[in-house]
């Protein structure tokens, strides 16, 4: 697959987390260890550098596949990140569920997007 990062999302995410943590960005650099003035860049639309991108998505602990985009599809596709990709830091912060709460729910909003998606291509 030639593809690219979806840094717009990648930020969304990170932004998420860190809202959720109740870190600063700067906090979230020394915690993910990278340096601010990247993540201040990847606000702008910059691209991380590869091992700068595996800590990040390791931090949010989301496959990086969820911020891959491939440049065939592009196009045809809305580029902003996933619905469940948007979720997981917020269901992370809930203090209510336990893992294996969160991991049913996780797999309930899945299993209902990709119906969504599927009935919405078929239409």
């Amino acid at each position: 697959m030639t593809g690219r990062i979806d840094v717009a999302g990648l930020y969304e995410a990170l932004d998420a987390e860190r809202q959720a943590r109740g870190l600063s960005w700067r906090q979230l650099a020394g915690e993910v260890g990278v340096s601010a003035s990247l993540l201040s860049r990847m606000a702008k639309g910059h691209k991380p550098d590869l091992e700068s991108f595996a800590a990040l998505v390791q931090w949010l602990g989301v496959p990086a596949e969820e911020f891959m985009r491939d440049l065939a599809d592009e196009a045809d596709q809305d580029t902003s990140p996933a619905f469940e990709t948007k979720l997981m830091p917020l269901l992370r912060a809930e203090r209510d569920l336990n893992d294996e709460d969160r991991e049913y729910l996780m797999q309930m909003v899945t299993a209902t997007m990709k119906y969504l998606r599927a009935n919405r291509q078929d239409s």
